[in-house]
């Protein structure tokens, strides 16, 4: 990304796709558009690079648990436009972590706050996760974290 915020960004882009007919990237990106406007007026002044990743992975996750409701209701079309939703708005995230990569972070946080069993996740994960902002699933990362805990 560039030094402008993703609003500015976002207006860039959404002409963009207007110009180019792409109505479904048209229709995420005043969505996101939307949703960080909402989360600026909620709090009253402009959002910072990390408040506005918290926006855009909230919105990633609603995609992922929609089209995951799709699928259970074999709703195959309405799963496939949420996971095409999902990767436009992958576009404005970071880099996903591997799960190898989630694990040496796992490894060194339990090491930092000298974890020895499941009833310290809670330290375990708030080391974690300002490392892990918008860079990984938590539920993924909170499962890894219970497995090594487990084994301590």
């Amino acid at each position: 990304m560039t030094d402008k915020s993703l609003l500015e960004q976002l207006d860039t882009e959404i002409r963009r796709a207007m110009k180019e007919k792409k109505s479904l990237r048209l229709s995420v990106l005043r969505m996101l558009k939307t949703a960080l406007t909402n989360e600026k007026i909620a709090r009253k002044g402009d959002l910072g690079s990390q408040d506005e990743l918290t926006v855009v992975s909230r919105l990633a996750k609603q995609r992922v648990e929609a089209a995951s409701g799709f699928r259970q209701a074999n709703r195959e079309e309405l799963a496939s436009k949420e996971e095409q939703e999902l990767s436009i708005l992958q576009e404005y995230l970071p880099q996903q972590l591997s799960e190898d990569e989630i694990g040496g972070l796992v490894d060194s946080a339990v090491e930092q706050c000298q974890a020895a069993s499941p009833k310290d996740m809670g330290k375990v994960m708030k080391i974690i996760a300002p490392q892990i902002k918008g860079k990984a699933d938590g539920k993924l990362v909170s499962q890894l974290v219970q497995r090594k805990l487990s084994a301590l």
